[in-house]
């Protein structure tokens, strides 16, 4: 099964903006491309603090913990240049991503606008969907940079990405695999679709209320919006 609804908001054949994150959701944990991430924040944590590797990752994890992203816990308690830090850690090989051929036929597929919401920078974004082969299928980005640096799930960024693109919150729908980073999405009246994980810390609050599709397989739950848009259209 592609998808699990818990809960109908705003009926998946009557979206009209797709939101997605980037890292673990356009692509399967499983390949790894987030570990090179994590190590390279390793790294840079190792030079930049003069630290051994264990106690790199060790602060890496609890600034991830306290502070919802790395680099944010570095910019408030060691005060990095968080540009320098976005290019280093974003300095890595998207080789290991998979093709998908099945993702690309249902976002080429799926009707309205298509925008994304990182974390990472635009510059690591699109190297990623360019790699994907649906560049040209996202409208625009938004990132970290625009979100004044303040990780998701803050509440204010996702009020200027709403406004930034003129989003109609409860005719749009967000895809993520960070479970917690949907409650905002749910507050402005988003609907929000969970891409599972097995990972603790992205699975966190999976079974809160804000969250009204588990999905499983991306391509077949886009593919499946489809389908039901083009049944409601047969039926006018």
């Amino acid at each position: 099964m592609a998808y699990t609804t818990r809960r109908e908001v705003c009926p998946l054949g009557e979206v009209e903006t797709w939101v997605f994150d980037l890292d673990n959701t356009l692509y399967p944990t499983s390949c790894g491309l987030f570990t090179q991430v994590q190590q390279r924040m390793n790294e840079y944590i190792c030079t930049r603090l003069a630290v051994t590797p264990e106690e790199a990752a060790a602060l890496r994890a609890r600034y991830f913990r306290e502070h919802g992203t790395t680099m944010n816990g570095l910019m408030v308690v060691n005060r990095i240049d968080p540009h320098e830090f976005l290019d280093f850690v974003h300095d890595i090989d998207h080789s290991v991503v998979p093709a998908n051929p099945e993702l690309v036929t249902a976002l080429s597929a799926l009707a309205g606008r298509k925008l994304i919401y990182t974390n990472g920078s635009v510059r690591h974004a699109e190297n990623l969907v360019a790699h994907l082969g649906i560049a040209h299928l996202f409208e625009d980005i938004f990132d970290i940079v625009a979100s004044g640096f303040a990780p998701k799930p803050a509440m204010a960024p996702f009020r200027a990405f709403v406004g930034r693109f003129g989003v109609e919150p409860r005719r749009a729908l967000m895809v993520e695999d960070m479970a917690k980073n949907l409650a905002p999405a749910a507050e402005l009246g988003m609907t929000t679709a969970w891409v599972r994980s097995s990972l603790d810390w992205a699975a966190a609050e999976a079974e809160s209320d804000y969250i009204h599709h588990v999905v499983d397989d991306l391509a077949g739950f886009l593919a499946a919006a489809s389908a039901l848009r083009q049944g409601r259209k047969e039926e006018r």
